[in-house]
């Protein structure tokens, strides 16, 4: 028999559907892991097997993260690489890197998922690059499970080092045909491409300066064989764009084209310094963008045109970013800081608060592939999270809650559901003990950057 929830009386629920409903004393019921009914209360059942009342909340669809380096969380604000552009900063901390162990990737990964989660967050990719030491993407898949995040787990790689002319240094390449092989493992033994899914796999080489063209075009035969997302790094910054003329003698959008790295089934990070020739071949192909603006302000690497991508109809989503160029995990944060640099670099009218929150929620899911997750209507994942209005942040800022969520500081979450679950209960982690996890991460932490 069905599990039922009903969520009722909530100050305002978001629905981000087809008509955009704000729906003033909403709320849902919810059966096992699926959406039955979003609306007043007077539309919805009046009992369920759990009732939770949201009086004094907003509701709004799971946030989604299309964009991450959780291995990062270990390398905060380490001194050396505080400052400097993209390559200075992978220079100096890839040796720090190359000290990973698995047991690092595991902690880590429960970290940035817990932050992720007290800010809004319900889905989440992450892109592991860097294996030594025995470490392999599923020791982040395994704690994902264990926290019960919905998952698209990617698997990246580096394999060009400094003495074939990559920023990498030969320590942390691997060799591609163990590359190619272990996606194709992970594809077999993980992935879940049915609806509500809680896990997916993507193949996801690092970069141009980290990776072959060879594996680039065989990392995109090998994901369409099996029906999997392609995800990787361009356009990031200056120094991204003149390595790509320089040693490809093409843009990074033209050289993206040329190993048929464009279509629906791709998102790029970043994608900072992309012409106006790159956004129309992205609008043109279904090219997905995760924008990441905490990363790419901290790292100096420019503005991205989000709203011209947008006007072109490029699919454009949220990132964090890694923990190391961020620094942190906040996605309501990632949201409001959205909306704010799109201004700076564009004026007053380049992003509204509703559009900064569209890009979170279904803008993620359609850069994701997926149709059953960002919105909260009849037949969608139950992935929704809720906001007490009753925080300091939101004082004042009553007859416009929608707004508030965004241009207010960051608050975290009071509640958050995934397929069903409460894994976010009076703005704490159910599903992990939180002060436990955060001491074995500090204690990793200073391991790793003692060597």
């Amino acid at each position: 028999m069905a599990r039922t929830k009903l969520i009722r009386n909530a100050t305002v629920v978001v629905t981000m559907d087809a008509e955009r409903r704000e729906i003033a004393g909403g709320g849902l019921y919810v059966e096992d892991n699926r959406i039955i009914a979003v609306g007043p209360a007077a539309d919805l059942p009046a009992t369920a097997d759990e009732v939770i009342d949201l009086a004094g909340h907003i509701v709004v669809p799971g946030l989604i993260n299309t964009h991450h380096h959780m291995y990062q969380s270990l390398t905060r604000v380490v001194p050396g690489a505080q400052d400097g552009e993209l390559f200075t900063w992978l220079s100096s901390l890839y040796p720090l890197w190359a000290r990973l162990t698995p047991e690092m990737i595991d902690v880590s990964t429960r970290l940035a998922m817990a932050e992720l989660l007290l800010s809004g967050c319900t889905t989440s990719s992450d892109h592991l690059y860097i294996y030594p030491n025995g470490c392999r993407l599923d020791d982040a898949i395994a704690a994902a499970r264990d926290v019960g995040m919905r998952f698209h787990a990617c698997r990246g790689a580096m394999s060009v080092g400094a003495s074939k002319g990559g920023l990498p240094p030969d320590s942390v390449v691997e060799g591609e045909d163990a590359i190619l092989a272990d996606a194709r493992r992970l594809i077999e033994t993980f992935h879940d491409p049915a609806r509500h899914s809680m896990l997916r796999i993507a193949v996801a080489p690092c970069s141009p300066f980290s990776v072959s063209r060879d594996l680039m075009r065989e990392a995109a035969t090998l994901a369409r064989a099996y029906g999997v997302s392609l995800h990787t790094h361009l356009a990031e910054n200056a120094n991204d764009i003149a390595y790509s003329r320089e040693t490809f003698g093409m843009t990074p959008a033209e050289y993206a084209e040329d190993l048929g790295w464009v279509g629906p089934d791709v998102w790029h990070a970043h994608c900072v310094q992309i012409d106006e020739a790159g956004i129309d071949l992205f609008a043109r192909t279904g090219t997905g963008v995760a924008h990441c603006p905490c990363s790419n302000m901290r790292l100096a690497s420019g503005i991205a045109p989000v709203r011209r991508m947008r006007d072109r109809g490029v699919p454009v989503a949220l990132g964090v970013d890694g923990s190391a160029s961020n620094d942190g995990g906040n996605m309501i944060g990632e949201v409001r800081q959205a909306l704010l640099l799109q201004r700076v670099g564009f004026g007053p009218d380049a992003m509204t608060a509703r559009e900064a929150l569209e890009i979170a929620t279904l803008g993620g899911a359609r850069v994701l592939g997926r149709d059953d997750i960002g919105a909260l209507a009849p037949g969608m994942s139950a992935d929704f999270v809720a906001f007490d209005l009753s925080a300091v942040g939101f004082a004042g800022a009553g007859h416009d809650p929608v707004a508030a969520l965004v241009f207010c500081a960051p608050e975290r979450v009071a509640l958050s559901v995934i397929d069903g679950r409460v894994v976010v209960r009076d703005g704490r982690v159910a599903t992990l003990d939180l002060p436990l996890v955060i001491e074995r991460h500090n204690r990793l932490a200073r391991v790793l950057a003692a060597g």
